[in-house]
């Protein structure tokens, strides 16, 4: 007998719908599963076959089929387990196929036939609706995450002997719902403040202009000197996220497992951290089976490269292609899969191999060799996609010591949110802009026209200092976003001189005698 169950696969960050066919036909004890399965759909055998015997069922002696359509496609992962058992119920008539038409079944069954959480609810749900389906059966821990979705009954269940009996009618199940509005306020807040850094007024100003824009910036010190603390509270000043935004996140998160079993959605902007060993797969994404990498994790928040030269080079190179378009392809022979990621790049950085060079209470070691060895391991163009280039100096007692506290996240946040604003109605005319970063070379012509004045200091500026044209672009794009911060309409010699202030790492470094 031939039975047929809906279920979903993940595919990048986007879902389809795929139906599992169960035949069981005579002859000898045989179990085949066709349909491009990897190795978790694979050995789902073991995992149903047992969880049917374990919740009081018979599992058939004869030959079973499982087809995974579309064939097509490679299926992964363990979420097919249920509906292959509810498929084989049905197929040897233990349980009644009625509810099935309109309904998606999801889920890992343990050997008991208790269900645990799966990747991607949240992306299978949406895929779910939009394919017309009226309800989506899962284990209960992903309730909350696909109750997000609205128009789409969600009804939880917690093993095999209660989806049988959901699907046969013989019991009822609330459909579980999320104030998605109010799981996003209460999610929303940040455990970490602005106020909390001492000092570093200039480091302060720099990150609030790089958030005002969407600028990506590179901090540089001695160690202790706080450039840790402040990269950790630039997503605190940052514009809060949009719902769609979160969503968007959410699946990313939700693809990959990262989501925590207390959130359901992530409503703060995310913030990554990844050790200076990644490898270029796991920073950007790829695999056997493409993965998102740190920068699509980071998507729509900050990713911070703490250590910046002790990356592998090849590793900081692929990083340039995701700067520029927002998004990473990942090609394979079978597949080609795009991934969003938009993010802000905070980076930090010593001064020399010790740390110690701009320290004025500790004797660097290093000669100058070892310090152009070490300051050259960042290419060019990848300091050229940085649109801000800070110093941040060691602290002193009287700053450590002081009692007074700095201005809270919420205060820098609203002079943020006031230039975002003026960006957003400055650009809405535009695709993919919704910031002073985004701005190519039209944009800027259109956008960052200055006067004379400034035209002489930009030129002394490159003059003296041999920058780049793309350094000339950046330089323009951070004067808008600091007369943004001023509300001012034109940008003036002020705002240009502020901006190339943040070109450190352009002017020849100097070297000790």
């Amino acid at each position: 007998m031939l039975a047929r169950v809906n279920s979903g696969a993940v595919l990048g960050i986007d879902a389809y719908v795929v139906e599992v066919e169960a035949d069981v036909s005579s002859g000898l004890p045989a179990y085949a599963t066709v349909g491009l399965p990897e190795g978790a759909v694979k050995e789902s055998k073991e995992r149903v076959a047992s969880a049917i015997r374990n919740s009081g069922y018979q599992y058939p002696l004869k030959r079973v089929t499982i087809n995974l359509a579309p064939a097509d496609i490679k299926k992964e992962g363990a979420a097919f387990d249920l509906p292959i058992a509810v498929g084989i119920l049905a197929a040897t008539a233990q349980t009644s196929i009625s509810l099935l038409k309109q309904t998606i079944v999801l889920g890992e069954l343990s050997l008991d036939g208790s269900l645990r959480s799966i990747r991607g609810a949240l992306p299978i749900t949406a895929a779910s609706k939009e394919a017309g389906y009226k309800s989506i059966v899962l284990p209960l821990d992903n309730a909350e995450e696909a109750g997000i979705v609205d128009g789409i009954d969600v009804l939880p269940v917690s093993n095999l002997r209660e989806t049988v009996a959901l699907l046969g009618g013989d019991v009822e199940i609330e459909p579980y719902r999320v104030d998605a509005q109010e799981l996003f306020e209460r999610s929303s807040r940040y455990e970490v403040d602005y106020s909390e850094v001492k000092g570093q007024d200039h480091a302060k100003r720099a990150l609030e202009v790089a958030a005002a824009g969407g600028h990506n910036i590179i901090m540089v010190g001695p160690p202790g000197s706080g450039k840790t603390m402040l990269a950790r509270r630039l997503p605190t000043i940052l514009p809060r996220m949009t719902l769609e935004e979160a969503l968007e996140t959410t699946k990313i998160h939700s693809v990959t497992g990262l989501l925590s079993p207390d959130s359901a959605l992530v409503a703060r902007r995310p913030f990554r951290s990844p050790h200076h060993t990644i490898s270029d797969a796991g920073l950007i994404g790829g695999g056997t089976h493409p993965r998102p990498g740190e920068v699509s994790l980071a998507n729509n928040g900050v990713l911070f490269l703490d250590e910046l030269p002790e990356f592998n080079k090849n590793v900081l190179e692929v990083l340039r292609q995701p700067l520029e378009d927002g998004k990473v392809t990942i090609a394979r022979a079978a597949i080609s899969l795009t991934y969003p990621a938009r993010f802000m790049l905070a980076a930090a950085m010593n001064p020399c191999p010790c740390g110690y060079y701009t320290d004025p209470s500790k004797e660097c070691t290093c000669s100058p060799g070892q310090i152009t060895k070490y300051m050259s391991k960042i290419s060019g163009p990848l300091l050229d996609r940085i649109d801000i280039h800070i110093e941040v100096p060691a602290l002193r007692y009287r700053e450590l010591s002081s009692e007074q506290a700095g201005e809270g996240s919420s205060v820098v946040q609203g002079r943020v949110n006031e230039a975002r604003r003026e960006q957003l109605d400055r650009y809405k005319e535009k695709r993919r802009i919704y910031c002073n970063a985004h701005l190519g070379p039209t944009g800027i012509r259109e956008h960052c026209k200055v006067d004379s004045d400034s035209h002489s200091l930009l030129k002394r500026a490159i003059t003296k200092f041999g920058l780049s044209a793309r350094a000339y672009d950046r330089i323009l794009k951070v004067a808008r976003t600091i007369a943004d911060l001023e509300s001012c309409p034109d940008i003036l010699p002020s705002h240009i001189s502020e901006a190339i202030q943040y070109r450190s790492l352009d002017r020849h470094y100097p070297l000790p005698p």
